[in-house]
This record gives C-alpha cells, structure tokens and sequence, in this order.
C-alpha cells in the first residue's frame, strides 16, 4: 500500500473510486454534520470536537468517493502514555458504502501509521448494545477485553458507567 499522507495530501486509491488522505481542521464541518446520521439518528456528534480535527490529523484519514463526497473517516491518535499503543477514537463509514470492505481499509491505513511508529497494540471502545461495532471489530481481530470490572452487557464484557459515570463502554484490544 502507497504511504498516502506522509506529505498530508497524497491521496491513496484503494477501493473503486475512493480515495484516502489526511483529514484537515477545513473537513471539520462536513464530518461532524453526518455523525448523527451515520450512527441512526443518536445524538453522537459531541463526541468529535473540533479539537480532533486540529491536533491529531496526521494519524487520522478521510475517506471521499471519487465525486468528493464523505465516504468515512477514522480518527486516531498515539498514545503520550503508552508508547506501544494506538488508539482508534472514532471510525464511521457512510451507511450507503457499508459491506464494501471501507471501514476496514480506514483501519489498515490506521495500522500502517501504528506500526510506522512502532506501537504494537490499538484499542478502541465501543457501546456494548453496538453489536455491528462489535462484530465489525472482531472481524478485523480485535478482542472484547474481559477482566476485573466488566459484565455481561448486552451479551458483551464490558464495564457498566466507564465514560462519564453513566456511559457502559466495551473495550476492544487488537495486537499489531
């Protein structure tokens, strides 16, 4: 695979007519306007603020249809704290497109820039009642983290209040 991105605008062709490139603070609009949508009409979009969009596009991508549209977008970052660790903050694909193989090639490019920077973990969370995340997840190799602290959520460990004391969170972990 083509290293698209390490100037921050090459594009990389990878699945019929889509394309791959950094994302930039301009593209901050047109990602946050379709959160909502992309995720059934829940109230998802506080979940990406600008700020993701400022400071962390050179391990993130943007994913356009060759007539430009917003096919999908990871948003990731390398973690300050644990220099072996990736973290996939948040991955959508345009309903429309799904099944096609996209939300996984988001991933790999995302893998590529981990591994260029020598981490050998990524981790993600997810709602545990999200089982197409689940699933999605688990296709692409990752593990339910399962442990002290978790329950069976919605057929999922997961832990019960992890984000804001309310938010039930199942940890996904996927060695590099």
């Amino acid at each position: 695979m083509a290293d698209a991105g390490a100037t921050g605008g090459a594009e990389d062709p990878d699945i019929e007519g889509v394309t791959f490139r950094r994302p930039t603070e301009a593209d901050y609009p047109r990602v946050v306007r379709v959160i909502d949508d992309w995720w059934g009409g829940r109230n998802m979009d506080f979940l990406l603020p600008r700020l993701w969009l400022q400071h962390f596009t050179s391990t993130s991508w943007l994913a356009e249809t060759a007539a430009g549209a917003l096919a999908g977008f990871v948003i990731g970052f390398h973690s300050p704290d644990h220099p072996d660790v990736a973290y996939c903050r948040l991955i959508g694909t345009n309903p429309n497109l799904r099944l096609q193989g996209l939300g996984r090639q988001l991933y790999e490019h995302l893998f590529d820039d981990a591994r260029r920077a020598g981490r050998h973990e990524i981790r993600a969370i997810t709602w545990p009642g999200n089982r197409t995340s689940i699933a999605f997840h688990r296709a692409l190799g990752f593990e339910v983290v399962d442990g002290p602290g978790t329950q069976n959520l919605y057929g999922v460990p997961a832990f019960p209040g992890y984000d804001f004391d309310r938010e039930d969170r199942a940890i996904l972990v996927r060695s590099l």
